[in-house]
């Protein structure tokens, strides 16, 4: 039998999933994943979630499926398109529907166009808004980090948000081994995705390894981020393969090789840590 999961981030709302969503929903649940959360990242869809977790909700009479939670945010990477109605809309979405978490939201410094002054200001006030609604309504927030984690690490230790006592995760955490550790002293679990998979990212490896080595097994969680970061098993041609909730026990199996821990064990103690990075009380399934 699969060892039982949470995948913590998803865009299973994504239109690429829309002819076969439900049969992906029995498969994912098959390979052991029981709880997955859905991620928002754009105010045009965040009706979509919704509609999605009711249309998995409404399939769970018929079928054994995995729960689906909605964690809703603004993307930095998309910050050209946030305006100030997304932050009122972001605000009425959370009142409106239970949440477990708010995201992705963060910095993103990764291109040309992300890195201008007048990007990177408007990302930190939307980053800043939105940790503000996470102390708000007392939800962990779930962070999307590329080239920015000098900046993002002192806007959280500035601002009154506290993951030691609010939870959150790093999502798809690709900094090196003492942005690692700064993360997870800030109280955060480091996500980890299929790109652990990939045996030539040597730097994710090393600063995965580095953070167990100093904080133990405890501060990690997983996610598959579909259907972005396909593990390397599940990729096809040369073309990107669509990533599938159901691939997060390739993650696994991946991590306890790297970590040198038993699969049994390791999925166990990541169950509970995402109930702790999502100040969730899921029972494991036994």
């Amino acid at each position: 039998m699969p060892y039982p999961l949470i995948d913590t981030h998803t865009h299973f709302d994504d239109f690429v999933f829309d002819e076969d969503r439900i049969d992906l929903a029995a498969s994912a649940y098959d390979s052991g994943v029981r709880h997955l959360l859905l991620i928002g990242y754009l105010a045009k869809y965040f009706d979509r979630m919704r509609q999605t977790q009711q249309q998995l909700e409404k399939a769970e009479s018929d079928l054994a499926l995995p729960k689906v939670y909605l964690a809703s945010g603004l993307h930095p990477a998309y910050i050209a398109q946030h305006t100030e109605a997304d932050l009122a809309k972001l605000a009425n979405f959370l009142q409106s529907y239970p949440h477990v978490a708010i995201g992705e939201i963060g910095l993103d410094t990764f291109t040309d166009e992300l890195k201008t002054d007048k990007s990177v200001a408007k990302q930190k006030r939307f980053f800043i808004a939105q940790l503000d609604l996470a102390v708000q309504h007392q939800l962990p927030v779930l962070l999307h980090i590329r080239k920015a984690h000098a900046d993002c690490l002192a806007i959280l230790k500035s601002h009154d948000y506290n993951a030691h006592k609010l939870g959150g995760i790093a999502h798809s955490f690709s900094g090196g081994e003492q942005e690692a550790k700064a993360f997870v002293k800030l109280g955060f679990k480091l996500g980890v995705t299929g790109q652990i998979t990939n045996t030539n990212a040597k730097k994710l490896r090393r600063a995965i390894t580095a953070a167990v080595e100093t904080y133990g097994l405890e501060c990690l969680v997983l996610e598959t981020d579909c259907p972005d970061m396909t593990p390397v098993c599940c990729q096809q041609g040369d073309e990107p393969t669509r990533n599938v909730p159901g691939n997060l026990n390739f993650v696994l199996q991946s991590l306890s090789e790297l970590l040198g821990v038993g699969e049994e064990v390791l999925a166990k103690q990541l169950w509970q840590n995402s109930c702790d990075a999502l100040r969730v009380d899921w029972a494991y399934p036994v």
